[in-house]
């Protein structure tokens, strides 16, 4: 259905919506604060604002929930999206078209260039994803929105939960959002110059410095035409508004969704995804309250209380170091204070401290990813069985990031990269084959294909048993593939490894060197040979001339 140009009544109907969805969220919002308040205080900002700068460690007596979302987060970027390697590749849905040289070189180059622009100083992408991840493992949700900077390329940003609120399709993907976000009058003009509207244009005389709000909402655009102009062209629309007035600064589109959702796991029924923290949310408030107790015991353990013989009877009395209190002994010598010993049982608080820890550190994961940092001496094949148990309980949780997080994060770089003319051509053998599918090569891929590592070892020390029985089940596996298997699922770089050819000129190179060696070691027994025919020849003719002779 198509509608007008936009008018005040799409404005009013875009805060409404906006506000329906922020109440929707409200049960939510809730939680995060909690957790905020025990695992990332700096994020404290769910209900109500805080001044820059305020100490919001308050509620903290116990840290083991923060480190552990700090050890999460960068288990999670090595993991997933490792900045010291190239965690994905690119390939086509057709198979037959990967051995074509010509695509595999392009899809290779367009990788290439995706990492560069990805990692440039400029993009921020390191730094927003560990934001993203840090967000992650406390409330379960992260946003990543990807923009365009017209001649500069992609820039990335991790967008505070505290300002968002989405909607799904009937897929159950995000395909809504709204965000209601705060600019200073003076950020206002730099972003869309002229054209802020009035309330924004008399605040910057007044104070250029002074806040307002601000709602960004992008959604699914109805007036789409592919062949149409400006934002009807766009697959998403975009709306800027500028919420003190109730005006529109800014109305344009996007060609693909710019914002990356992330979502641990989700309930049924739920728009919003809950992560370890949720999870672990009993065992943060119980080992706070633990330490508290432990702290109090502490305390009264090194200074306790004094029991004195009547009120008043040793006033002054002095605690200081070296102090001297006259009067605090009977005439036999019995002390007249004494401190009271409460027997605090510490053993027994730091047992039970350890237990809400340990359980902590397994909601988020810590002791799954210190499994082969604890055991360096495990042989390849324990090892492999390690990362196999590895990657199949972190599986379900990670495999979702890929879908949901990192897939239409790079499908909007591609979309950008292309638009900006920094692809080269395309080979036009792809044009009508499928087109081009992800395929991730990160340590979490690694480790969810352990298993085929753990396969293929067992099966060659099968073999190697079954061959004293029958040699010709050597002659079953082809080593050489299953070695390139091995190397690939261990993560070793692919230009490391040879390819066929070389492999049949250096195998055909050693059997012209073996028998080379061999002509060696027979030369001798040849010359030895022919020197004993020589004289056997020699005495025969010797013989027979005797013979003659007689």
């Amino acid at each position: 259905m198509k509608r007008n140009p936009y008018t005040s009544d799409d404005v009013q109907s875009l805060i409404k919506h906006h506000e329906f969805l922020w109440g929707q969220q409200a049960n939510f919002r809730m939680l995060w604060n909690t957790i905020a308040q025990y695992v990332l205080p700096a994020w404290d900002n769910f209900i109500g604002e805080w001044s820059e700068g305020i100490n919001r460690n308050q509620r903290i007596f116990d840290s083991t929930a923060v480190t552990a979302n700090e050890r999460f987060a960068a288990a999670m970027e090595q993991m997933l999206t490792p900045r010291t390697q190239q965690w994905h590749t690119l390939t086509t849905v057709d198979p037959d078209l990967n051995a074509d040289l010509e695509v595999a070189s392009y899809l290779d180059q367009v990788t290439k260039i995706l990492f560069a622009s990805r990692y440039r100083p400029q993009a921020n992408f390191a730094s927003q994803a560990d934001e993203c991840y840090m967000s992650l493992g406390a409330f379960g949700n992260a946003a990543m929105f990807t923009d365009e900077i017209v001649g500069k390329g992609v820039r990335y940003r991790s967008v505070p939960l505290s300002e968002i609120v989405w909607a799904m399709n009937h897929a159950g993907f995000v395909d809504t959002v709204y965000r209601k976000f705060k600019f200073s009058a003076k950020q206002a003009v730099n972003q869309w110059g002229k054209n802020v509207g009035k309330a924004v244009e008399e605040q910057y005389e007044k104070n250029p410095y002074i806040e307002m709000e601000f709602l960004h909402c992008v959604k699914p655009n109805d007036d789409y035409n592919e062949r149409g102009f400006g934002y009807e062209a766009m697959s998403y629309e975009s709306w800027y508004v500028c919420l003190k007035d109730r005006s529109l600064i800014e109305r344009s589109g996007f060609r693909t969704f710019p914002y990356a959702i992330s979502r641990y796991r989700l309930a049924p029924r739920e728009h919003y995804g809950r992560g370890p923290a949720v999870a672990a949310l009993p065992h943060i408030r119980t080992l706070n309250e633990q330490k508290k107790t432990a702290l109090r015991a502490g305390q009264l353990a090194v200074e306790p209380p004094l029991l004195l013989m009547e009120e008043g009877a040793l006033t002054p009395f002095n605690l200081r170091p070296s102090a001297l209190n006259y009067g605090t002994l009977s005439a036999d010598g019995t002390p007249l204070v004494q401190p009271l010993q409460l027997g605090n049982k510490f053993d027994v608080g730091k047992e039970l401290m350890e237990m809400e820890a340990s359980s902590i550190n397994d909601s988020f994961l810590t002791t799954l990813f210190q499994i082969l940092v604890q055991t360096p001496e495990m042989t390849a094949t324990e090892a492999l069985i390690r990362a196999q148990e590895k990657g199949e309980m972190i599986a379900p949780a990670m495999g979702r990031q890929q879908s949901e997080f990192l897939g239409p994060l790079i499908i909007r770089e591609l979309d950008i990269l292309q638009a900006a003319g920094q692809l080269p051509p395309a080979p036009p053998q792809l044009a009508g084959r499928g087109g081009i599918k992800i395929e991730y090569t990160s340590p979490l891929t690694r480790a969810m294909r352990a298993q085929d590592g753990t396969a293929i070892m067992n099966t060659i020390q099968s073999i190697g048993v079954m061959a004293n029985l029958d040699k010709s089940v050597l002659n079953l596996i082809d080593m050489v593939e299953a070695g390139r298997e091995m190397a690939l699922i261990s993560g070793c770089p692919p230009k490391l490894l040879r390819s066929d050819d070389q492999i049949e000129q250096i195998m055909a190179h050693q059997a012209e060197q073996a028998q080379h060696q061999q002509a060696l070691e027979a030369a001798p027994q040849v010359s030895m040979a022919a020197k004993n025919l020589g004289q056997a020849q020699l005495a025969q003719a010797q013989a027979s001339q005797a013979g003659q002779g007689g």
